[in-house]
């Protein structure tokens, strides 16, 4: 009998970026750009102001297409020529305004565009069901009512509901430009472990951040980006608050990971 090849086939990440640059006139906003964000993990995307932090997740989005560079989704290369690619592929992107509309309840927002119909009504029933039941498996307990109009939610609770959406979308891969600007730390705590839940589901999560620490709390992997180029990409493990600044700021850190003091081991069902 022939022996079995046992060796264990490499699974291709959800997204894989390669040689990805972008440009504006003269303006030179990304450099052979290469990122993998994989299922199931929480990639942080950390960087100053105009490192293209912004760019990047733009041409995720497919609002930019860059100029050179390739795509590939689960490892078949794919053209992004606007956000409905995107998100036909499975891809969601939480800005930081989150457009959500004040006016409407948080069903209606969270159907806002795809609204189920029947018998060319609205299925307000299935909706509502299909909403409640989507908060409730993320864990999300601080709505009174899914008939709550958003403009009486709190900051936590939007980036929650707006979480929530891109989860009932059926998105893979969610996308969270700062979902913690401007939020007090119970609403911040919130956030993050709900972010920490996506990744549970298998979902792959990009998070941009100013906040360090809340990155390294919540992160598996940290991206940093320094004048539009990617200088480094390191397991969580490998890096802290030092050394991330140091990568930000400089673009190389010779601080030895070795002697991290990482803190409190992170539990697996925060």
């Amino acid at each position: 009998m022939m022996p079995q090849n046992t060796s264990a086939v490499e699974v291709p990440p959800l997204l894989r970026l390669r040689g990805i640059s972008k440009s504006f006139g003269a303006v030179q906003a990304l450099t052979d750009v290469d990122l993998d964000i994989p299922a199931g993990t929480v990639t942080g995307l950390a960087g100053d102001n105009g490192a293209g932090k912004s760019t990047l997740i733009k041409c995720i989005a497919g609002i930019h297409p860059p100029d050179s560079g390739e795509i590939s989704w689960e490892g078949q290369p794919v053209t992004l020529r606007g956000p409905a690619d995107a998100a036909a592929l499975g891809i969601q992107t939480v800005y930081q305004d989150l457009a959500l509309c004040d006016n409407l309840d948080i069903v209606q927002n969270m159907f806002l565009g795809r609204e189920r119909t029947r018998f060319g009504q609205l299925d307000d029933v299935s909706m509502e069901q299909a909403a409640a039941t989507t908060l409730n498996e993320l864990s999300v307990t601080t709505v009174h009512s899914v008939r709550q109009q958003a403009k009486t939610l709190s900051g936590g609770q939007r980036q929650s509901i707006a979480i929530a959406k891109a989860v009932l979308w059926e998105s893979r891969l969610v996308v969270m430009d700062e979902p913690t600007a401007a939020l007090g730390v119970t609403q911040t705590r919130m956030v993050l472990d709900l972010v920490r839940r996506l990744a549970a589901r298998g979902h792959g999560v990009l998070l941009i951040s100013h906040n360090v620490v809340d990155m390294l709390d919540v992160a598996d992997r940290i991206a940093v980006m320094r004048h539009g180029r990617m200088v480094s990409v390191r397991p969580r493990d490998q890096i802290d608050e030092r050394i991330l600044v140091d990568l930000m700021t400089v673009g190389k850190s010779e601080r030895d990971p070795d002697v991290i003091d990482d803190g409190p081991e992170r539990s697996s069902e925060s």
